[in-house]
């Protein structure tokens, strides 16, 4: 029964492992950067795959969410839950995309999830809440998984002579 709470619980954390390993996997089977399949892959798991199921909770499973987080329920889990359904498909897209469009889908996430932990840290200690939707882990991966995101675009940047860069820059001229 633990073991179902964490997996429910705790599916940031596992996307984010889940999108390490398959970047891991990837980069070492296929020729190129390590770096850009690590980019690739954390799109498509810890921004894709972790703000679908954040869409399914918010949406779907408000009330239970709510109580998760310490939160009374609000009509407002379902405007959240469809900004990250929103967060989702740019994921998904730019795990195939170009680095401009995983810009893109790492930095919306990233300020909403670091904005998240300072929500989260601010209700700690003005609220004493400490329920495991708003401690712990989850607010640990709302600091952890945007800053990776970050480290990622800027190993990941295409130099100015690389030819996808040149091919992007000449159809962005057109």
């Amino acid at each position: 029964m633990a073991l179902i709470g964490f997996v429910l619980g705790e599916f940031g954390f596992e996307f984010f492992v889940l999108g390490l390993l398959c970047g891991v996997v990837s980069g070492i089977r296929r020729k190129g950067s390590l770096a850009e399949r690590l980019l690739a892959f954390y799109v498509l798991f810890s921004v894709g795959a972790l703000n679908l199921v954040n869409f399914v909770y918010h949406v779907f499973l408000g009330a239970m969410t709510a109580r998760f987080i310490g939160w009374a329920d609000s009509p407002f889990q379902t405007e959240l839950g469809f900004a990250s359904l929103g967060f989702a498909l740019v994921g998904v897209i730019a795990w195939r995309g170009s680095y401009g469009m995983r810009v893109a889908a790492v930095l919306g996430p990233a300020v909403f999830l670091l904005g998240a932990a300072g929500g989260h840290i601010y209700q700690i200690m003005t609220t004493g809440n400490r329920a495991a939707g708003n401690s712990g882990l989850l607010l640990w991966m709302d600091v952890v998984i945007p800053l990776t995101g970050l480290l990622f675009l800027a190993i990941a940047k295409p130099s100015a002579t690389t030819p996808a860069t040149a091919t992007q820059i000449a159809g962005a001229r057109r």
